[in-house]
């Protein structure tokens, strides 16, 4: 099927068969742009000659320590040029890079490193106790510890350990690269967030970061020359797969170890950021920053954001102030962004409100996946009428491998062909989703389903409310309610009957919350608030 009647000799070979990998990005870019700027960090600035040769010294080092192709090496570092570094220099020794969140506890850190197994670990002065702990936590052998200081952020080295910069001195920048020979190798192991038991080891290979990185620049409308703010986590689906994706456009990417609307505005104005992603809690960020942290720029920012639905209020604040905002969504298990709200030049004349609540949908797949809907729990398709919801299902060459060591969940989650993304949505009459809520989320109340969501983005219109999320409340009468719980701007007041009142005016009776707790809310390190967490409160009250 499919092939000529005679194709002899047409067969695979070294000159017409390469696997794809995002190593090929930066073996290019150094060869193409080696005196452009590659990576930024404060007064550091490496081209990409001096990136590229860093990179090779690593891989060469680690393999100079015993890490074998297939072994794990694993990170703890916040955004800084050794996190991006490693993305190229592990793979390019033939390992798995295993980026862990920083923010875990020691108990969930300790069991990432024996699951995976980790032969190494690349750790930030300040998070080396932390990994020392979850080491001796350990029954088997404890991986090798270097250290990486951060003299510009005031960290430095603790000692007693195998230093970073020491350790790259001992490898050969022109080590050759171990590249992958069949693309479906391992690239990536990633841990999901692990709010409902132990995480999960997500799989990444060679294959579907190579596309994702392509897809992207299509989606992001990119030209040559980006310069990217690495805000998203690295240790978050590799950074959405970013700083694989850069040297393919000779960009620049600039580290940010620690996330404000300060240190944001700073890079846009002073190394000119033409990038970034970043949750909705960023956005808000941006758009309720003090005069005092603000800074002029006259170009027009592109912004990914993804996490959760944002609100169509900050959507419509923050374009005013030079951002162009594309909703994103995706999730660990799809390396990431996996659809994108496309522009329709149509909408452009559309009132404000009416163009922010567009951009708030998650949109259509992105080309280098195959097919995105939302289907009911037999698997078919629902009616795209902006109102019936069903599960988001998604097949194509960014969706993980599966789950590391767990073939039964990864049996259910690839059920019928379609990875299931446990996302509730409906799908306008264009195709385009919208997520309605987490299946965790959706608050039944008298059998009512309510969306989180919804009433959310009801409340974040109040000129108060800096960040909001509503959970169910348990309640003898109708099972659950809505719960609000309201982070306030600074300087600002609300009244619990003010807020319900508010959003009585805007949703059905049955939808209005309850009951409002004022509070900072609980968030994750990448800016996603833990609703989990708010659950266990509600109960209490």
């Amino acid at each position: 099927m499919g092939w000529l009647a005679n194709e002899t000799g047409l067969d695979k070979c070294a000159a017409n068969y390469v696997p794809l990998t995002p190593l090929s990005h930066l073996a290019r870019a150094a060869l193409v742009y080696p005196d452009r700027e590659a990576v930024v960090y404060g007064a550091r600035r490496f081209t990409y000659a001096e990136y590229h040769a860093r990179v090779s010294r690593l891989a060469s080092a680690l393999a100079g320590a015993g890490i074998a192709p297939g072994d794990v090496v694993a990170t703890l570092l916040p955004n800084i040029p050794a996190m991006v570094e490693a993305h190229f220099g592990v793979p390019a020794c033939g390992a798995v890079l295993n980026t862990i969140n920083i923010r875990l506890d020691v108990d969930t850190v300790a069991y990432i490193l024996s699951h995976g197994g980790a032969k190494a670990v690349l750790v930030d002065s300040q998070f080396l106790p932390l990994a020392a702990e979850a080491c001796e936590r350990l029954d088997g052998p404890a991986p090798l510890l270097i250290e990486v200081a951060d003299d510009a952020a005031g960290v430095h080295a603790l000692g007693g350990y195998t230093e970073y910069e020491d350790f790259l001195a001992g490898g050969d920048p022109d080590f050759p690269w171990i590249m992958p020979r069949d693309e479906w190798e391992s690239l990536a192991l990633n841990y999901t967030s692990g709010t409902t038991g132990r995480p999960k080891g997500v799989v990444y290979h060679h294959r579907g970061a190579y596309l994702m990185t392509m897809g992207t620049v299509i989606s992001w409308r990119m030209v040559l020359y980006p310069r990217w703010l690495a805000i998203v986590p690295l240790f978050h689906c590799n950074g959405w797969n970013h700083s694989w994706m850069m040297p393919m456009l000779g960009g620049t990417v600039v580290c940010c170890r620690d996330v404000s609307a300060q240190a944001i505005y700073t890079a846009i104005a002073e190394n000119g950021v033409t990038h970034f992603g970043g949750a909705p809690i960023v956005l808000n960020m941006i758009v309720n920053a003090p005069d005092a942290a603000r800074r002029p720029f006259s170009h027009t920012v592109e912004v990914f954001t993804a996490g959760a639905p944002p609100a169509a209020a900050t959507l419509a604040a923050i374009e005013e102030l030079g951002f162009n905002v594309t909703q994103v969504y995706g999730l660990t298990e799809t390396y990431g962004h996996v659809t994108e709200c496309v522009w329709n030049p149509d909408w452009d004349t559309l009132p404000q409100a009416e163009r922010a609540a567009i951009k708030a949908r998650q949109g259509v797949a992105l080309p280098q996946m195959e097919h995105i809907t939302v289907m009911d729990p037999e698997m078919r398709q629902v009616p795209m009428d902006g109102a019936t919801t069903g599960e988001v299902m998604m097949r194509g060459n960014s969706v993980m491998k599966g789950y590391y060591r767990n073939p039964d969940a990864t049996a259910e989650a690839f059920a019928g062909g379609y990875f299931h993304s446990g996302d509730i949505a409906l799908q306008h009459p264009d195709g385009y989703i919208q997520i309605a809520d987490r299946a965790k989320d959706i608050i039944i109340s008298g059998g009512e389903n309510i969306s989180s969501v919804e009433v959310e983005g009801a409340l974040m219109h109040h000129p108060a409310v800096l960040l909001c999320a509503v959970v169910a409340k348990p309640d003898p009468t109708w099972g659950e309610v809505p719960c609000a719980f309201v982070e306030l701007k600074d300087g600002k007041t609300a009244e619990e009957a003010e807020i319900i009142a508010f959003a009585r005016e805007r949703l059905a009776g049955f939808k209005t919350p309850k009951k409002v707790v004022f509070t900072e809310l609980p968030k994750t390190s990448t800016g996603k608030i833990q609703k989990f967490e708010l659950r266990n409160r509600a109960k209490a009250l």
